[in-house]
């Protein structure tokens, strides 16, 4: 089974004392390569019956890590497709174009900011036209920073509600099966974040990357105001779980999973990728497989860490926290009871939902497991790895 814990241990200490990674990437993998290992200590797990009996080591908790994400991803999506409207969900794409990673990996943070704040004002400004609907929708979006073969490919997904709430107090929906004109939503999008993005570098929030200067990056706005962006509005869905499955799958954890590694060892990685531009073309999905030196695998992974206090997934409009009561409302007008938070599924629960056989049952006679002992961490805890100053 490919392990991708083994395969970021292994890649990243052949470029530590190399590349000038910065600290909370260095940290992050320390955590991950120690995650469900004795250096975090864990207990022994016993049958009552003496039938059997395992140890099961303690897990970092880390958001990137591609072990443990799956408990916090399973107690979001359980929330959040409790509070959802009971109405048709748009899921609309806004991604920046490839010009901008330069900028993008000398501003992550603003950039970050300039992007949510441009997807959500483009939504809510049109969908609050009376040209289009009228109305305050719900919206979420979730960040996400690479393409299929981990490449820096910024981009949000938006979970849109298929109507909104009126100024009056009533519920009005899409109409026709349309939610807006992509061309429209195209441009605006494409205004919106280039006057923030001129405005930040005015005041000195966006840093000019590194052998550049302030005029060339206002020439490459002036450029980009002249391109056609990557804003797609995908199909309508009959409700939202779906593509809140589809945000919740990389709100922790890793940007690829383990299923998608075909082949490894120390010097390679082999691994499937969709091929967005041949699926265009053929009208279905392409899978190709790509292999990388392991070194090159593991530095497009970690570019992919979030830093420290990044709030990757944020709701607005009438799915924001602070809106509690126009929520309610919208589901009494669409029939549905009112909201109440579910109490979160604890581990075990989780790996059952998946069919797994961690949550602690004697595979013998189907016994709770009982905690027989504490393992107390490591106190010759593995070397911290290198902890090199990012240049």
């Amino acid at each position: 089974m490919p392990s991708l814990q083994q395969i970021i241990r292994i890649g990243y200490n052949k470029i530590a004392d190399t590349k000038p990674f910065p600290r909370f990437v260095r940290r992050a993998v320390e955590w991950i390569v120690m995650c469900r290992t004795a250096a975090l200590g864990g207990h022994v797990q016993a049958c009552p019956e003496g039938h059997f009996e395992r140890i099961q080591y303690n897990s970092c908790k880390h958001r990137f890590c591609p072990t443990c994400a799956y408990t916090s991803i399973e107690r979001w999506l359980e929330r959040q497709k409790a509070r959802i409207l009971a109405c048709e969900h748009y899921h609309v794409i806004f991604t920046l174009p490839g010009e901008l990673d330069r900028l993008w990996r000398a501003n992550v943070r603003e950039m970050t900011e300039l992007l949510f704040q441009a997807a959500r004002d483009t939504i809510f400004e049109l969908l609050a036209d009376a040209k289009y609907l009228g109305v305050e929708p719900g919206m979420i979006i979730a960040r996400h920073t690479w393409g299929q073969t981990l490449v820096l490919h910024p981009h949000v997904h938006c979970l849109v509600t298929g109507g909104g709430l009126t100024a009056d107090g009533h519920w009005r929906a899409v109409r026709n099966g349309y939610l807006l004109p992509g061309r429209v939503v195209r441009d605006l999008f494409r205004g919106k974040f280039l006057a923030a993005a001129r405005k930040s570098l005015e005041r000195g929030k966006l840093r000019v990357p590194e052998g550049q200067r302030p005029q060339q990056i206002l020439n490459l706005f002036n450029k980009l105001g002249r391109k056609k962006w990557n804003v797609s509005i995908r199909e309508r869905y009959a409700d939202g779980s779906g593509v809140l499955k589809y945000l919740g799958r990389y709100l922790r954890g890793a940007p690829i999973s383990e299923r998608r590694i075909v082949a490894w060892d120390e010097k390679k990685v082999r691994f499937r990728y969709k091929d967005n531009r041949a699926g265009k073309e053929s009208g279905r999905t392409e899978m190709r497989e790509m292999e990388l030196p392991i070194e090159q695998f593991v530095e497009r992974l970690l570019e992919h860490v979030p830093g420290p206090g990044h709030k990757l997934v944020r709701s607005y409009g009438l799915y924001a926290a602070s809106r509690l009561a126009d929520l309610q409302r919208c589901r009494a007008l669409l029939g549905q009871p009112r909201f109440e938070a579910p109490e979160p599924a604890d581990w075990q629960t989780c790996v059952e939902r998946a069919g797994g056989n961690e949550a602690g049952l004697c595979p013998v006679c189907g016994a709770k497991l009982v905690v027989r002992e504490v393992l107390t961490p490591l106190r010759d805890r593995p070397r911290k790895l290198p902890m090199r100053r990012a240049a």
